[in-house]
């Protein structure tokens, strides 16, 4: 059974600095404990977000691979970026 997602965030199509700013903020009004699925478009966006946002924030929970796009599943850690 996968987990349920507490939030999604679909950038898909969107430019690499506008994504990782997005990201960041989606991840700053989370809470500790939830969880967020993130569409990306490209390997290039995949690898900067797992770089902007320091490791001991969340823990990776799945990446999957589709055809078009790749899933990244996170959940945020206690102690990581404040909550809304």
């Amino acid at each position: 059974m996968k987990p349920k997602k507490d939030h999604i965030l679909d950038v898909r199509g969107t430019l690499i600095p506008i994504t990782l700013l997005k990201v960041t903020h989606a991840f700053r009004e989370m809470n500790p404990g939830e969880t967020i699925e993130i569409l990306v478009g490209d390997g290039d966006t995949r690898e900067d977000l797992l770089k902007v946002l320091p490791a001991s924030f969340y823990e990776v929970l799945e990446i999957k691979e589709e055809e078009s796009f790749c899933r990244i599943s996170l959940k945020k850690e206690p102690g990581s970026l404040r909550g809304g």
